[in-house]
Formats: C-alpha cells, structure tokens, sequence
C-alpha cells in the first residue's frame, strides 16, 4: 500500500511538473507581452499629461472625470461628447454583431449540408478575405460607396436614384465595413456548432409532433447558442474597439472610441487620457463578457 501510495503520488508530481512546463511558455508571452502593457497603461492613466507629449509623473486622476464626471479640478472639465461617442460605437458593434449573425447563421446550415469535398471550398472561399491586406480591402470599399463609385452607379443605371447617395463617411459606411470585414470570424463558431448537430435530436423532435418552429427554438437554437455567444463575442469586442473602418470610411464625421483613443496618443498626444479611456472601454468589455459567461453558466445548470 505504501509503495502504490509513493508510485502515485510520484506520477502526480510529474503531471504537476509538465503542466507546468506546458504553461510556461504561454504565461511568459502573456506576462510579457500583455500584463506588463496593461500596467504601463494603468499607471499612465492616472499622471498627469506632459506640454509637449509623454506624462509627468504627478498623481492625476482627474483624467476619469473628463469622461465619467468624476473626479475633476480646475482645468478637467466633463464633456458628454465622450459617452455619446461610446453609445455610438456600442450601437455600431451591436448593429455589426446583428448584421454577420443574420447573415451567418443560414449560410451555416447551407455549408453543413453540403458535400465534403464543396463544403471545404467554401470554408476556403469565406477564409480567403484574409489573404489580402485589409487596407486594401478597405480602400476597395472606398470605390464602391462614393459618390461616383459602383454602387451609385449602378443604381443611377437603374433608375431607381436621380443623385448619387451620400454613402460615404457615415454610420452606414462603417458599419457596412466592419460586417464586410467581422463576418469570417462570425460564420466561424457558427459553422462549428451548427456542424455537430444530430440529426436524430431533429429527427426526434418532429417524431414527437413538433412543427418547425417548435423544432427550431426548442433544439436548434438550444444546441448552436455556444456558437452564437462565441460568434457575437468575437465580433462585438473588435467591433467596439475598431478605430481602421472608422477612420477610412467615416472620416471625421463617425468618432468611436478606438479612433478616439488612437487620436489621443498620436495627434493631441495625450497619453494619459487615452490611457484612462482605454481602460475604461476594457473593463466596460470586461463586465459585459463576465455577465454573458454567467448567464449561459446559470442557464447550463438550469439544463
């Protein structure tokens, strides 16, 4: 008994250990390239800006007051325009979450039912936007919603419009560029869960007497929401963050937080409110990602 006791727990010290040498790597990489950033930005956030660029390192917290009313002093003053800009980008990346997943979510149970060999060309024809440069893609967008471009050319074409629609720079432009360019990431996770369905479950259901409708929102839907929950977070967090689309296609007229923030550290040059305004728009994710994990883990135990 001792020796099977000492044999054990020699086998449990060296899963223990290779654990450990497994996680190693990874904990480095994020320790170095992840915690350490994160940590520069937290204490930037709260020091003072510097005249000409950089921080002063004066405790300053009043960076937070210029965004959430509080606190201020004489010189940070509260402006709303920074909470209408982070309603407008909450709508944009919900809008863009809404967009990929209407147009994933039947795409999905197109490419499951298909035949091996022309379900994985198309997994390669949805991929291949990433073998291109996205400025490029985005510069391809540019053509296509200005005023002389494709899209009003072909409806001025059709007589349907008289004068070219102001498409370009403006919440609809971005959003139609942030769907374009999120979607792939969208129609992933979806594809993954709508590919393990059983058959027999539906099969089943409709044994049982239910009709589509009841068949779809009693098991269909059940089954894939770990794919739709994966797919809307994976779109909403770059979406929310995305400041690339909303500086080519909404000009200076759609601000949203990551175009804010990036102007903040390379035009105004002030770091520590960039700083504060990007942690803030961090732990709003944050929440907002702990919220969803502990609604589907109540609704698991429920199940």
């Amino acid at each position: 008994m001792a020796a099977a006791g000492k044999s054990a727990g020699s086998v449990a010290s060296r899963r223990r250990w290779a654990l450990v040498l497994l996680l190693a790597p990874i904990t480095l990489v994020l320790g170095c390239f992840f915690l350490i950033p994160l940590g520069i930005m937290m204490v930037y956030s709260v020091l003072e800006p510097g005249v000409y660029g950089g921080v002063e390192w004066v405790w300053y917290p009043y960076n937070y007051g210029r965004i959430l009313g509080w606190p201020l002093n004489d010189y940070e003053q509260f402006d709303p325009v920074y909470l209408r800009i982070l309603l407008n980008s909450l709508l944009l990346a919900v809008l863009t979450v809404i967009g990929t997943f209407v147009l994933c979510y039947p795409a999905a149970f197109w490419v499951a039912r298909m035949p091996p060999g022309r379900k994985n060309l198309v997994l390669f024809l949805i991929t291949l936007p990433f073998f291109a440069n996205l400025l490029i893609r985005i510069y391809a967008w540019l053509l296509l919603l200005r005023p002389t471009g494709f899209i009003n050319a072909v409806l001025q074409g059709a007589g349907l419009i008289d004068e070219p629609l102001d498409l370009m720079f403006s919440n609809t432009a971005v959003l139609i560029g942030m769907i374009y360019i999120l979607t792939p990431f969208m129609f992933l996770p979806l594809y993954a869960s709508v590919e393990k369905l059983d058959p027999g479950l539906l099969r089943a259901s409709q044994d049982l007497g239910a009709n589509a409708v009841q068949t779809f929102w009693r098991v269909i839907l059940p089954l894939t929401a770990p794919g739709i929950m994966a797919g809307a977070l994976i779109v909403f967090i770059p979406a929310l963050g995305n400041f690339i689309v909303p500086s080519f296609l909404g000009g200076s007229k759609v601000q949203m937080t990551g175009t804010l923030i990036e102007r903040s550290f390379l035009q105004s040059r002030d770091w520590p409110f960039g700083a504060a305004l990007a942690l803030l728009i961090m732990g709003f994710v944050v929440a907002l990602v702990l919220i969803g994990l502990a609604r589907g883990n109540r609704a698991g135990v429920r199940r």
